[in-house]
């Protein structure tokens, strides 16, 4: 999972260092502690925080093929009584999956390096739901690239603003962190986001604090991890279970050996309906507090 940097400044740590440091999975694998309790989700909004195209909606089977791929089966309708709540007040909760019995997972995409415009016409095509954390270090150079991915219902979430291993720094420099991402994409997108999910994974009780006092109300982890053609998972199962989080990366060719963006999603999608799961929106399973 090698990563290049930003403008000479310290963007990933190498993953040998992350592991031994972490022991957790870097930005592409996870495990330690954040399996933890329960938390929440909301409807999908557009950049003017009207409703946005639902996790169920269905592209047509030319769209498919234009990507060389077969169509995955149909999302069902979210659940009207949402199985993740989030409060506006109290400890901030970690989850990793959302508690629900329909054969649905949920794709994440980090950071926001790569800005490959073929894969907002893949998005538009396909039609199939995001939840994006971005990172401003990553994003800076064009926030407009991930508008046209927000206006198709793709909610944009807290990622910090330089990628630290927020375990590893004071609580001062952790809101730093959050509150510094969190007013940039709310001023950019409009919409102040309300999950937080940490670099690779690590956070601490000061994570907690600080993610509750800059404004997101949850975590988020994942059970699995999408690489360039294959996916890494938690389960020793290595299978994909109904409410399973995904992790993948806004990355293109020079950290993907040469592969697009749109060609790892792709193996991503195959990898998804071989197991006969379907992609739902992570936000339409989730009740955030008012204001959210």
């Amino acid at each position: 999972m090698k990563r290049r940097n930003i403008g000479g400044g310290r963007f990933y740590a190498p993953l040998a260092s992350v592991l031994l440091a972490l022991s957790v999975g870097g930005c592409g694998t996870s495990g330690g502690n954040a399996t933890g309790g329960a938390a929440t989700s909301s409807a999908s909004t557009t950049a003017d925080g009207k409703p946005g195209t639902a996790s169920h909606v269905r592209a047509e089977p030319a769209a498919w093929q234009k990507w060389g791929l077969t169509p995955l089966p149909a999302a069902p309708e979210p659940p009207a009584d949402k199985p993740i709540r989030l409060s506006a007040t109290g400890p901030v909760p970690v989850f990793a999956h959302v508690p629900t019995s329909q054969k649905v997972v949920f794709i994440t995409v980090d950071d926001g390096l790569e800005k490959d415009p073929k894969f907002i016409d893949m998005m538009r095509d396909l039609k199939i739901p995001i939840t994006m954390f971005l990172m401003n270090d990553a994003i800076k150079s064009d926030y407009g690239y991930f508008k046209p991915l927000q206006a198709m219902g793709n909610r944009i979430q807290n990622h910090t603003l330089h990628h630290p291993a927020m375990n590893t720094i004071s609580l001062v420099r952790q809101k730093q962190e959050v509150c510094g991402d969190q007013k940039i994409l709310t001023q950019q997108f409009g919409t102040a986001p309300f999950l937080f999910r940490p670099p690779y994974g690590a956070y601490n009780k000061n994570t907690k604090i600080a993610v509750g006092e800059c404004g997101p109300r949850a975590l988020v982890w994942w059970r699995e991890s999408m690489q360039i053609r294959n996916m890494q998972y938690q389960d020793p199962g290595k299978k994909l279970r109904p409410g399973d989080i995904i992790l993948a990366h806004f990355r293109g060719p020079a950290e993907l050996k040469g592969a697009t963006m749109t060609e790892m999603f792709a193996n991503l999608l195959k990898r998804i309906r071989e197991q006969g799961f379907a992609v739902a929106r992570l936000e339409d399973y989730i009740q955030p507090p008012a204001g959210h």
